[in-house]
C-alpha cells in the first residue's frame, strides 16, 4: 500500500497533510505537525515556572542496574558459557522486535496492520524490553512526533544530549508534557484486548520475561550459574537494550545527515541503526512517519522490517505503508542533501 504524499514536504506541507490524514482518519491524529501549535507551545513554555526536580527514587534504581550491568558485562566476555552469550543476544534482538515492531511500527503509528495472534507475540516480546507498558509508551512516542523538540516532547533535544538521552527519566515530567499527552485520543490502543492485558498485568508480565525466565532458562538447559544467568542475560542485556533505545532520542537527533528534510532535528545514524535493529533512519522516519519500514535501509541493517515481512509472507501482517519512491527522491531533492545519501547502504 502506497502512502500518496505529496513530495514537497515543508513543515507546513506536512501539516496540511496531517490534517487531511486526520480528517479522514481520527486515529491518525498522533501524525499531526501544527507550526501554529509549536511556536504557541514555545511561548507558552516561557511562562511557566518550571523548576526541574529530580527524581531519587530513579537515579537510584538506574545507579543500581547499571551497577549490576557492569558486572554482566564483565561476565558475558569471560565467564558467560557460549550458550548464555548466544541466549543473551537472541534476547536482546527480540525484546528490540517488542519495541520497534511493536510498541513502535504497528502501536504508535499504525504503518501496518497485525493479527491477534501476531499481536499477542509483539506484546509478549515487548515485555522482555520492560520499557512502560505499550500504551504508555506509545503516547509518549505520540507527543515527542506530534510536539517535537518542544516541552511538551518528553526527551525535548533541546534540552541536551543527556536529557534526551535518559535525563528526561530522572526527573519530574515538564507540565507541558503531561497537559498535551493528556490531550492524545488513546482509544485505538485502549481498546485493543491485547494491550488491555498486558496493561492490567504488567508488573508481572515484565518481572517474568525480563528477569526471571532469563535468569531460569540458562540455568535449566545447559547449567550456567544462577549469578552469572541473571547479570548477563537478565541485567545487562536489559541495560543495553535501554541504550540502544534511548540512542534514537539523542545520538539519532545529533550525529549524522539528514537527506530527506534539513530543516528538523532527527539525523541518518547507521549505528544506531544497527543497535536498535533497525531504527537509526531517523531523518526518514521523521519526514514519513507512517512508513513503516522507517528508512530505506537494506535487510541487512533493518533487522525490524525482516521481521514484519517475514510475518506478512505467512499472513500475520498486512496493509503495510509505505511511501513511493518518486515521493521519496522528490522530498530529497528539495529539502534534503543528495550528497548525503548512502546508497550502498540501502
Amino acid at each position: 500500500m502506497n502512502q500518496k504524499t505529496d513530495g514537497k514536504m515543508t513543515v507546513k506541507t506536512r501539516s496540511t497533510i496531517a490534517k487531511k490524514i486526520e480528517k479522514d482518519a481520527p486515529e491518525a491524529q498522533y501524525l499531526a505537525v501544527n507550526p501554529d501549535e509549536i511556536t504557541r507551545l514555545q511561548e507558552e513554555s516561557k511562562k511557566i515556572p518550571y523548576k526541574m526536580e529530580i527524581v531519587w527514587r530513579n537515579v537510584a534504581l538506574f545507579a543500581a542496574l547499571h551497577f549490576g550491568a557492569a558486572i554482566g558485562l564483565y561476565q558475558f566476555f569471560f565467564e558467560a558459557k557460549w550458550q548464555t552469550v548466544i541466549f543473551t543476544f537472541l534476547l536482546y534482538v527480540f525484546g528490540g522486535f517488542g519495541i520497534t515492531a511493536g510498541a513502535h511500527r504497528l502501536w504508535s503509528h499504525k504503518s501496518y496492520k497485525a493479527t491477534t495472534p501476531m499481536r499477542i507475540f509483539l506484546m509478549l516480546l515487548n515485555n522482555i524490553a520492560l520499557q512502560n507498558d505499550v500504551i504508555e509508551w506509545a503516547r509518549d512516542h505520540r507527543c515527542h512526533h506530534k510536539w517535537t523538540d518542544t516541552d511538551a516532547d518528553p526527551h525535548n533535544t533541546t534540552r541536551g544530549f543527556f536529557f534526551a538521552h535518559m535525563g528526561w527519566l530522572l526527573v519530574r515530567k515538564h507540565p507541558q508534557v503531561k497537559e498535551q499527552g493528556a490531550k492524545l485520543d488513546m482509544s485505538d490502543l485502549e481498546s485493543d484486548p491485547v494491550l488491555a492485558f498486558q496493561r492490567r498485568h504488567y508488573f508481572p508480565l515484565v518481572i517474568l520475561s525480563c528477569f526471571v525466565l532469563p535468569t531460569i532458562i540458562p540455568v535449566y538447559f545447559w547449567g550456567e550459574t544462577a549469578f552469572i544467568a541473571f547479570y548477563t542475560a537478565a541485567t545487562f542485556r536489559y541495560c543495553f537494550t535501554l541504550h540502544a533505545t534511548w540512542c534514537i532520542n539523542s545520538a539519532a537527533h545529533y550525529f549524522g545527515w539528514k537527506p530527506y528534510d534539513h530543516s528538523v532535528s532527527p539525523v541518518e545514524n547507521v549505528f544506531t541503526t544497527i543497535a536498535a535493529v533497525g531504527e537509526g533512519g531517523h531523518n526518514f522516519h521523521h519526514t514519513f512517519p507512517q512508513d513503516y519500514r522507517t528508512s530505506e535501509y537494506s535487510l541487512k541493517y533493518n533487522w525490524t522490517r525482516v521481521l514484519i515481512d517475514v510475518a506478512a509472507t505467512l499472513g500475520l501482517v498486512y496493509d503495510r505503508k509505505t511511501v513511493a519512491d518518486e515521493v521519496i527522491s522528490r522530498q530529497i531533492s528539495k529539502h534534503g542533501s543528495e550528497e548525503h545519501r548512502e546508497k550502498s547502504i540501502m
